[in-house]
């Protein structure tokens, strides 16, 4: 199973992608993590965040591939300790299919992006930055992997 994040933003800073690559380094290619940024929509001054949402939506939408279960990172979804993850990825797995992770940009997910999501999952009813949510994951996908495989990671 591949796990691709798509998530709007772009040019992090090192320590975001050093932070990223120490996780997806460790995971192995039945578990790879694949990032894929996606530009911000166009904001500015007296900016149209509607339009700019948009944008981002029909750039993630030409990234997506179809045939993958389909998880939307949003505030108002479901929150998943460890272990929960730990299970949802043993049946994604499971499913055959390889997952994408949506990330929407400083005003969230297009509607019809969420609405189209197969699930909807809250990394924590904070607002985190947008940098952090990329290791944080990074990180969470690579306890799961070692809770799935019985690593003492976890412990």
């Amino acid at each position: 199973m591949k796990i691709r994040l798509l998530a709007v933003g772009t040019r992090m800073p090192a320590w975001v992608d050093e932070g990223v690559e120490t996780y997806r380094k460790r995971l192995p290619r039945d578990f790879s993590l694949e990032i894929e940024e996606i530009a911000l929509g166009q904001r500015g001054k007296n900016a149209d965040i509607p339009r700019a949402i948009n944008q981002e939506a029909g750039r993630i939408r030409d990234k997506l591939r179809g045939n993958e279960h389909c998880v939307a990172l949003e505030v108002k979804g479901k929150p998943w300790s460890t272990e929960q993850l730990a299970r949802e990825a043993d049946e994604w797995r499971m499913q055959g299919r390889d997952v994408v992770l949506l990330v929407g940009g400083p005003d969230g997910l297009a509607p019809e992006l969420s609405a189209q999501a197969d699930q909807h999952w809250s990394l924590s009813p904070l607002t985190l930055p947008h940098p952090l949510v990329r290791i944080m994951l990074a990180e969470q996908l690579y306890r799961a992997w070692t809770l799935l495989v019985g690593h003492p990671y976890h412990r």
